[in-house]
């Protein structure tokens, strides 16, 4: 399980002077930082799992490989994201590096001993363990009920929550996983994502920046075409906040 959160607010001066984390991000301050590169695993579904680990830099993608040899991405951890939090004694999925990814590392005993001693650390872990499990509901229905269109809109939405929930000037979104990755999260193939984005382009719904980024030129019509149409006045008022700040 990994726990999902905002870029963290900045209470390093009373965590280090003070050795009173007030967010979980500040219980890996004194933890080297580790270098992971692309395509490296952090860790293997059945490891024993001993560690839990912050994204400091880059991205992760999440998965389990099924008995038919298929991979499924259950979900991508990034910067700010703590990842290996298990209620077992293995970790029940692999995680690996999408692209140059940093992170700390804690050893499960003294993460379980820090945020059982301290009532604003524990409150964090529970309500993002609800965080994971409304999300994990959320991706049953995206597989269940939304076409391959639909699908694709709802991931870029996702993101484009995300990368406006950090006040950016415009909705360009940052995209390290490759068209498989996404394929292998939303349950279609590599064919089909690459028609989706082909069909989104030659719409004016978004346009490619870069290699890994795109912006999205009409966040209104994105959500039209999700299914979320109750969402579209969601989706304007935060691309004017965003462009205010």
């Amino acid at each position: 399980m990994f726990l999902t959160s905002h870029r963290r607010d900045h209470h390093l001066a009373n965590a280090i002077l003070f050795d009173t984390p007030e967010t979980l991000s500040d219980v890996f301050l004194r933890q080297p930082s580790e270098h992971l590169a692309g395509g490296q695993s952090l860790f293997f579904e059945g490891d024993e799992a001993r560690h839990v680990f912050e994204v400091t830099e880059g991205s992760l993608r999440v998965f389990r490989i099924i008995a038919d040899g298929r991979r499924v991405i259950t979900g991508f951890a990034h910067e700010g994201d703590v990842v290996g939090v298990s209620l077992r004694s293995a970790y029940p999925y692999s995680a690996e590096a999408i692209c140059e990814t940093r992170v700390r590392r804690l050893s499960r005993r003294s993460f379980d001993a820090a945020t059982q001693e301290n009532e604003l650390l524990r409150n964090q872990v529970f309500a993002r363990l609800c965080d994971e499990m409304a999300a994990a509901q959320d991706q049953m229905v995206l597989l269940s009920s939304k076409t391959a269109e639909e699908r694709l809109c709802t991931f870029l939405l996702k993101h484009m929550k995300r990368t406006l929930s950090k006040q950016a000037l415009q909705p360009v979104l940052d995209i390290p996983m490759t068209r498989l990755d996404m394929g292998d999260y939303l349950g279609l193939t590599i064919e089909t994502v690459s028609r989706m984005i082909s069909k989104l382009i030659a719409r004016g719904v978004i346009s490619p920046v870069g290699r890994h980024a795109i912006r999205v030129n009409n966040p209104s019509l994105l959500a039209q075409m999700a299914g979320d149409g109750d969402e579209c006045e969601d989706q304007r008022r935060l691309v004017a906040g965003g462009r205010r700040h």
